[in-house]
């Protein structure tokens, strides 16, 4: 499925600020799974210029709220442009301006459907542990990139950036507290079920 004008716009400004944003499909999957998790509560770890915060939305109740961090509020700005032009009521979306893990330490424990981390990599793992705290029994975390665009799966590949994010995967992975799936959508999509 093509995307629309709003998504176009969004991801046009993403590409002009230098900012990677989910694809197409990964976009598709957070819709989805916004939608089967009758998400109200959203909080999003990189607001980017607004392509997810813009599905994620679009995936969730109509009473809902998009809670989104970002350390830079021009990009911020952009999001906020681009849920208008989808038609989203302003009070629909939360912006926090700041570095994610300040500012997630000051949300509520257990009242977040669904978390999306499209933050920095390295602090992948610091973001496991907030989600876990922010999110209801039953709820679901997400990570955006996880494949590194190829580099998880090379073990030549042994930046700091791809070390941590294999760390995640592992973590995820032998949790007793998480049900996870590596969905092969955009640059891969780790997601998990809080039990």
């Amino acid at each position: 499925m093509g995307e629309d004008a709003v998504l176009t716009y969004a991801r046009a400004q993403s590409a002009r600020t230098g900012i990677r944003a989910i694809g197409p499909s990964g976009g598709a999957c957070l819709r989805l799974l916004a939608a089967a998790l009758d998400a109200k509560a959203v909080a999003e770890i990189g607001t980017g210029t607004g392509v997810s915060g813009v599905y994620l939305l679009r995936g969730m109740r109509p009473d809902g709220v998009l809670t989104t961090v970002d350390s830079e509020p021009v990009r911020q700005q952009f999001a906020r442009e681009a849920y208008l032009a989808a038609g989203f009521a302003a009070n629909r979306a939360r912006f926090i301006p700041g570095r994610a893990l300040d500012v997630l330490p000051r949300l509520a424990d257990g009242q977040y459907d669904l978390v999306f981390c499209d933050g920095d990599p390295a602090e992948s793992q610091s973001y496991l542990a907030e989600s876990l705290r922010l999110l209801r029994p039953g709820g679901m975390v997400c990570f955006e990139g996880v494949f590194q665009e190829g580099r998880l799966a090379e073990p030549s590949h042994r930046d700091a950036q791809t070390h941590a994010v294999r760390e995640l995967v592992r973590d995820v992975r032998e949790s007793e507290d998480l049900l996870p799936a590596l969905l092969p959508v955009s640059d891969g999509l780790l997601c998990a079920v809080k039990r």
